[in-house]
C-alpha cells in the first residue's frame, strides 16, 4: 500500500476479532514506529506490547484507577462499573500503550517537542498496522495521566504516557471519514 493510499484510507476501527496478529507483523509496525521525525535525536518513544494474561493485570490497574476516583468523589463503589473498566483492558487482543520519555540530559530539548515526536510515531504505527490489513484506535484520556498506570510501567516521573492502541482484524468495515477540506484550515501568507 502507497502512503498517500493508506493516509486516506486509514480508520480508527475499534471492533476487531479476537485472534491475535503475529508477533512479528507488530514488531515490523514498530519498526514504522521509530522512523517518526524527533529533534536532536533523541527518540524519547517507548512501547509496552500486552497480550494475553498481561492485558489482565492491565485492567486491574484500569479498575484501581476507577475505583480511586469514585471514593474521591464519594460515590459508592460499584463492582460493575469495576468490571467495565477492567474490560477494557480486552477489547483488542493487542494493545501498544506509548510512552514518552523526555530527554533531561540536553538543555536545549524542549519537552513539548519531545511530546509531539511521539505522537508522529503512534501516527507511523497507525498507518503501517493499516498497510498489514489490521485494525487499530488510538485511545487517549484522563486515565493515561494517573500515576498508577505510569508505575504499571515503572516509568520515570518526568514520562508521559500519550495513549493505548489497540490493534486486531478488523470486524467491522468503518464508514467513510468526513474531514474538513485542507482549503477550509489553510491559509497560504505570500507577502
Amino acid at each position: 500500500m502507497d502512503v498517500m493510499t493508506a493516509l486516506f484510507t486509514r480508520r480508527s476501527i475499534g471492533v476487531v476479532k479476537p485472534m491475535e496478529p503475529p508477533k512479528e507483523v507488530i514488531m515490523k509496525c514498530l519498526e514504522a514506529a521509530v522512523h517518526a521525525p524527533n529533534h536532536f535525536r533523541t527518540e524519547p518513544w517507548r512501547f509496552f506490547v500486552l497480550t494475553g494474561q498481561a492485558r489482565e493485570r492491565y485492567g486491574d490497574v484500569l479498575a484501581a484507577i476507577r475505583k480511586e476516583e469514585l471514593e474521591a468523589k464519594g460515590e459508592a463503589v460499584d463492582e460493575e462499573k469495576l468490571a467495565k473498566e477492567k474490560a477494557k483492558a480486552f477489547r483488542a487482543p493487542v494493545l501498544i500503550t506509548v510512552a514518552v520519555v523526555p530527554d533531561t540530559s540536553n538543555p536545549r530539548v524542549v519537552e513539548l517537542e519531545e511530546i509531539m515526536a511521539g505522537a508522529a510515531a503512534v501516527q507511523n504505527l497507525l498507518l503501517a498496522v493499516h498497510a498489514h490489513g489490521l485494525a487499530a484506535i488510538w485511545r487517549t484520556g484522563e486515565v493515561h495521566y494517573h500515576p498508577k498506570l505510569k508505575a504499571f510501567f515503572n516509568l520515570p516521573e518526568e514520562a508521559h504516557l500519550i495513549g493505548t492502541v489497540y490493534i486486531g482484524y478488523p470486524d467491522i468495515t468503518p464508514p467513510a471519514a468526513k474531514r474538513t477540506p485542507a482549503t477550509d484550515k489553510t491559509t497560504w501568507l505570500t507577502e
